[in-house]
């Protein structure tokens, strides 16, 4: 069996894949990796379709036994990746020897790490997607220690790595600048009031669903008061307090306050890597025509 037996999972480890996409208007959430880019390398480095599932792991901690031989790799935050105590670079296409233990150390720079396995992890697909849903409860439960994880086949669906390693750029630990579009209600901000200028910290309450950030509060119009509307990966919105929360993989389909910008795909990848503490500011981007 093509699998492996989980002995611990840090503060938390989840499946995921490139999410369940075109059911928003069923109230259904996108969800998906937190980081995509860095799910997609891993999935490539390994020649898997680039939407086969892989483990999120948030801050390291994971472990677990092979019960097979795997082709494995780790991409995503700088965490140490140990085969039986010996090292490994992120980045590495490595074999996983049946009865031998994989385990990730604790994350140096960035926040969630993802191992992927030849052939996708192959949990039961819920509404098209292997993703775990922390918001709508979709998709199988986080994963606990016990837990025995079928990787899927090999042949048609997978094709072989032809690298060996690629050198992966560890997650920046200082302040981080994220590129943002114009939202469509960047008019309801205070006069003179503008996103670029202000640093804030990420906050310790961040999750899978949003970036909240700690620090001076930006300023709307006097009244300003918009209906619950949709929402999409990277919306910047401003509740009352005026701190931003930046939503992320598991955010809500609707929601009833200012969406001032939204970041780009490269930005919303940078920003699941944050920490608790780092500071962040906004670059703004030109208006699409």
């Amino acid at each position: 069996m093509r699998a492996i037996e989980v002995t611990a999972t840090g503060p938390l480890t989840c499946v995921q894949d490139l999410g369940r996409a075109g059911w928003a208007h069923l109230g259904v959430p996108r969800s998906g990796a937190a980081d995509l880019g860095a799910l997609r390398l891993a999935n490539r480095l390994l020649g898997n379709p680039e939407g086969a599932a892989g483990l999120e792991v948030l801050l390291g901690g994971f472990a677990a036994t092979a019960l097979a031989d795997l082709l494995v790799t780790v991409t995503g935050a700088a965490v140490p990746v140990l085969v039986d105590g010996v090292e490994h670079p992120p980045g590495a296409v490595l074999t996983w020897r049946s009865g031998t233990t994989l385990r990730l150390g604790t994350a140096t720079a960035g926040l969630r790490a993802y191992l992927a396995v030849h052939g996708g992890w192959d949990v039961p697909p819920v509404l098209g997607s292997r993703s775990t849903d922390l918001l709508s409860g979709l998709g199988p439960e986080p994963v606990r220690p016990g837990d025995v994880l079928p990787a899927g086949p090999v042949g048609t669906a997978a094709g072989w790595p032809i690298l060996d390693a690629v050198a992966l750029a560890a997650p920046p630990t200082g302040l981080v600048t994220l590129e943002a579009l114009p939202g469509p209600r960047d008019d309801l901000l205070a006069d003179g009031e503008r996103l670029p200028g202000h640093v804030w910290r990420v906050s310790g309450r961040s999750d899978r669903v949003g970036l909240r950030l700690e620090g001076a509060p930006v300023r709307t119009r006097a009244g300003a008061h918009v209906p619950s509307e949709p929402l999409v990966r990277g919306a910047v919105q401003l509740p009352p307090g005026g701190e931003p929360v930046v939503f992320l993989a598991d955010h809500p389909v609707t929601g009833g306050y200012p969406v001032v910008a939204v970041l780009t795909e490269a930005s919303c990848d940078r920003a699941a890597q944050l920490r608790p503490g780092q500071p962040v500011r906004l670059s703004l981007l030109p208006r699409l025509p």
